[in-house]
Order: C-alpha cells, then sequence, then structure tokens
C-alpha cells in the first residue's frame, strides 16, 4: 500500500529507560565486579548507577546511553576502591577476591560474565597491585575494549594520561601474572586428580601434581583460621592437605565447579562449605598456586550444603 505524502512522519516511541538499563547491566556489573573484586559491591555500585541513571532527566540528549552508564560506573568504582584500599590494608591476613561460583558447564550470570574477559582469582590478585585509575584504565582497555578517547572522556584524562596509566598497569600485570593459559579441559583433568588424591589421603600422588615453587594463599579474614603467610613449596602444601584428611576423613568432601570462570573446587566439611579455592597450572601441567578464600562473608553467595 503507498505511503500517504500528507501523512506526518512516524516517530519512533522513545527508548524504555528500564529496558535500555537491563540490557547493559551484565556488562555494567562485569566493569565493577573487576574493579571492587566482591559481589556485593559491585551490586550495590550497579544499584546506584541505576540510580542516577533513573534521576537523569534528559536521556534523549545523550549521544551513548552505553557510555554515560559505563563512564557512571567507572567513575563510581574508582572513589569506591580508594575508599576499600584502606580498608584492605587493615585487613586480617590476605585479601582475595570473592569467587563467583557456578556449577560446571551451567549457563548462568556468572558463567556468561566469564566469556566477557579475564575474571579469574589470580588475574583479580594481581589487579590488587594497581592503584584504582591504573585499574579503570588498564580493564577499559585491555578486557572491554575501550579506545582511548573514550577511557580519557569516563576518567577525565588526556589521552596521553590514560595511555601512560595502561602502559603502567600492562606492565605490572605482565611482571606477575601467569604466563601460562591451560586449556579448560586439562586444567579439569588435574584438578579431578587432585580432588581425588585429597579426598582418598594419597600422599604421593598430591605432590606429584604440584610445581617445586607452588603457593598456597588463604584468606579467613580474621572470621576462621588461616595463614597470615604465603604457604611455599609441595611438601608443606600436600602435608596441609593430608593433615587434613587425617583428622577429619570422609567428613571432607570437594566438589568440581567453575569458579570465576576456570575450574576450581568446594571443599566442604562435614557437609558444611568451608573453602572456595581457585588453581592456576604451569606450563609443565602441575599446579603452581592455590587461592583458597575461607572468609564465610565471601562464601555466602555459594551453596553451603553439599
Amino acid at each position: 500500500m503507498p505511503m500517504d505524502p500528507t501523512a506526518p512522519p512516524t516517530v519512533p516511541p522513545p527508548p524504555d529507560d528500564t529496558a535500555t538499563f537491563a540490557a547493559l547491566r551484565p556488562r555494567l556489573f562485569a566493569i565493577a565486579y573487576r574493579m571492587l573484586g566482591t559481589r556485593a559491591d559491585a551490586e550495590d555500585l550497579v544499584q546506584d548507577a541505576w540510580l542516577r541513571w533513573h534521576r537523569t532527566p534528559d536521556k534523549a540528549a545523550l549521544q551513548s546511553a552505553e557510555a554515560w552508564l559505563v563512564t557512571t560506573v567507572t567513575r563510581l568504582a574508582i572513589d569506591r576502591l580508594r575508599a576499600a584500599k584502606t580498608e584492605r590494608e587493615a585487613y586480617i591476613g590476605w585479601w582475595l577476591p570473592e569467587p563467583l561460583v557456578a556449577a560446571v558447564d551451567e549457563r548462568t550470570p556468572e558463567a556468561a560474565l566469564a566469556l566477557a574477559g579475564e575474571l579469574s582469582l589470580a588475574f583479580l590478585w594481581v589487579l590488587e597491585r594497581l592503584t584504582p585509575d591504573e585499574r579503570a584504565a588498564f580493564l577499559l582497555r585491555q578486557v572491554f575494549d575501550h579506545d582511548y578517547a573514550e577511557i580519557a572522556t569516563m576518567l577525565g584524562r588526556s589521552e596521553a594520561a590514560c595511555r601512560q596509566l595502561v602502559h603502567r598497569a600492562s606492565e605490572r600485570v605482565q611482571q606477575q601474572r601467569p604466563r601460562f593459559e591451560v586449556p579448560p579441559a586439562r586444567h579439569r583433568q588435574l584438578l579431578e586428580r587432585f580432588m581425588h588424591a585429597a579426598h582418598t589421603g594419597a600422599h604421593a600422588q598430591m605432590k606429584a601434581l604440584l610445581a617445586d615453587d607452588v603457593q598456597l594463599l588463604g584468606d579467613g579474614g580474621g572470621k576462621v583460621p588461616s595463614f597470615g603467610h604465603v604457604l611455599e613449596g609441595p611438601e608443606r602444601v600436600t602435608n596441609l592437605y593430608w593433615a587434613q584428611w587425617k583428622r577429619l576423613g570422609e567428613q571432607v568432601r570437594y566438589r568440581l565447579v567453575s569458579l570465576n570462570g576456570e575450574p576450581g573446587l568446594l571443599r566442604y566439611v562435614s557437609g558444611r562449605l568451608e573453602s572456595a579455592q581457585a588453581f592456576v597450572i604451569d606450563d609443565q601441567g602441575r599446579i603452581a598456586a592455590i587461592y583458597a578464600v575461607r572468609n564465610p562473608d565471601k562464601l555466602a553467595g555459594i551453596p553451603g550444603e553439599l
């Protein structure tokens, strides 16, 4: 049917504010979580961004809703991280990020989040060494693929300053991050072997799966006992797992899960969640580092019973 040339032009309906925000929420949470390392803080920050978005009067005048929201979340995260730095300096023991856990191969928001870029506990642990501005610039550039002009606008800095932030951050990350990435299937198989050895108290088998320079970091947050220093060496790490098996036997169970997008283990004692454990694998196919989160506050989002 031919169009009536005298009819007024069709004006598309204005975008639904709620729908726009909902579509961008996973990306906003991904940025906030990588900046702050805790689910609760990231969710609070995204909620704060929603309130600011809801109160913004003339959204139609914005060139990009995504740019506005990413800028808002990034700046809120920088402020929140600056405050958190002081709190974490007073934290009892090692501060590790709060793990995001899903069943292996389960399609969940956490699993989808892992596809957006690096998420591992080891990676987030390295990011803790950066300043808030370095962390934001590095993530926006290297993980979320924003160009320097966008980053400069988001951070309120010059492009040259942002390039320098990313350069410094990249150097520090490369110095400390694992240099070998293991295929997920191989990572999972190694953890299955380690899990079986730990569950049966097979001391020699456990030790054989550990690198000569293996390290274990535990985060109890002063709420539960944990090491105040890094546990080093295959003998000491093996003895830790073996001693728990010797003392508690069948009361200790392990579950293989997806932990921050990588295979990891949940350890249960008497049916109750005791720790979430992330593993770094070296180029020899051995366990090079273990990050054990035991602080109950950081385990609250994980099913507490086996």
